[in-house]
């Protein structure tokens, strides 16, 4: 029986999450399956992935043939790596001290890639931020001043209105007593 280490899907429409299992080749995607190995959330950044990095380095030693993308992500865990290194070790190419000795290293590169990977995204959203920010700066800034402008438009508005109804208020008063002088001099 040819066994795959594949990927099963679960997760709901459009934010699909996976579970990483050993399985029967001729079974369906999501199917039965062996073993359940780790898991695979590609909708984080970076991706998480939880692997039990042994039940996968034992399955593939027995044979089982990952798909593409299993391959990817046991590569990028470091079984595809290991699993060479063993091979190496069985082989007599070198020792087993000096193959864990390859391994260490190789980890210790890996989680300083995957910590720099992780600090650029935080640097670059809260570059994002800040960049956001300052433009709703400028559109507040620039909104305050019109709305100051509109306020002392309307400010010299009623200043001229009222200054102009002082004016008529005037002229009124004064017609009004002209009228009145000129009244008592006509029936005289």
């Amino acid at each position: 029986m040819p066994v795959k280490i594949r990927l099963a899907r679960h997760g709901k429409k459009g934010y699909a999450f996976y579970h990483i299992v050993v399985a029967d080749s001729r079974a369906p995607r999501d199917g039965k399956f062996i073993e359940k190995i780790g898991t695979y959330n590609p909708n984080t950044n970076p991706a998480t992935i939880d692997l039990s990095f042994e039940k996968a380095l034992e399955w593939l030693q027995k044979g089982a043939q990952p798909t593409d993308t299993c391959r990817s992500i046991l590569s990028y865990k470091g079984v595809m790596y290991k699993k060479h290194l063993l091979g190496g070790v069985s082989k007599g190419a070198f020792t087993a001290e000096a193959a864990e000795a390859k391994f260490d290293k190789w980890i210790e590169q890996k989680a300083g890639k995957i910590a720099a990977k992780a600090s650029k995204i935080s640097g670059d959203k809260e570059a994002a931020m800040k960049a956001r920010l300052e433009e709703e700066k400028k559109i507040k800034e620039e909104r305050a001043k019109a709305l100051e402008a509109k306020r002392a438009e309307e400010a010299a508005a009623a200043a001229a209105a009222a200054a102009e109804e002082a004016a008529q208020g005037e002229d009124a008063t004064e017609e009004a007593a002209a009228p009145a002088e000129e009244a008592p001099a006509a029936e005289a």
